[in-house]
């Protein structure tokens, strides 16, 4: 039997001490495929940057080696590889952009707004059939708890529709069952604020920034 992620309190308690010793705050927007993260991410910085806060918009996986590796398997198969080898690629990338990107950022006071982190490998690894409780354990071991998680949730089957409108081909993951499941772990994290990825791009904006305005202050 899969064990259960953590509870709401427990996720919250130990987010607090995510980015402890540092000024800066670190925002994740989560959500499966189509949903509308990049544009929410560049919407969220604009009106940060305009209000005078340093902003660094960044993803996983990375463009570094790694997440290139990662995204040619997501794009031409993952056959190659086992579930294990290609968590092992995750994890290193992540361990790395933290490292080199994520920390340094937060300890210059800057906020740090992360299209997707290690929400998506619990998800998306869980569905290949490893256990999300575990994985959930390791990625603490890697990469902080966000002082906000977003999941900007849409019903699998919009999703799809936009998938395939927008590129050719679709990833192992992005089959409508598949897809279902990922939704339904994402909606389960704790801690998770969810926003309508139906509404309009400007509207989902406003909601998001009201969601923020309790975790960043003014500089």
């Amino acid at each position: 039997m899969r064990r259960a992620l953590p509870a709401r309190k427990e996720y919250i308690l130990r987010g607090l001490d995510s980015t402890r010793g540092t000024h800066g705050r670190l925002i994740v927007i989560e959500g499966i495929d189509g949903a509308g993260k990049s544009t929410l991410q560049r919407g969220l910085a604009e009106s940060l940057r305009a209000r005078g806060r340093t902003v660094l918009c960044t993803k996983e996986p990375t463009d570094g080696p790694l997440g290139q590796r990662i995204r040619a398997l997501a794009r031409d198969g993952r056959g190659s590889v086992s579930p294990e080898e290609e968590l092992a690629l995750f994890h290193e990338d992540r361990r790395q952009h933290v490292q080199e990107v994520v920390r340094p950022a937060l300890e210059r006071g800057e906020v740090v707004i992360q299209d997707r982190s290690f929400h998506s490998t619990v998800a998306y690894q869980g569905e290949r059939g490893l256990d999300r409780a575990e994985l959930w354990a390791k990625s603490l071991e890697i990469a902080p708890l966000p002082d906000l998680l977003l999941v900007v949730d849409l019903p699998a089957e919009v999703a799809l529709e936009r998938i395939r409108k927008n590129r050719a081909g679709a990833d192992d993951f992005e089959q409508l069952d598949g897809l279902r499941r990922i939704r339904s772990t994402f909606l389960g994290f704790p801690g998770a604020l969810v926003l309508d990825g139906t509404l309009p791009p400007e509207t989902l904006l406003d909601a998001a920034e009201a969601a923020l305005r309790p975790v960043i202050s003014e500089p």
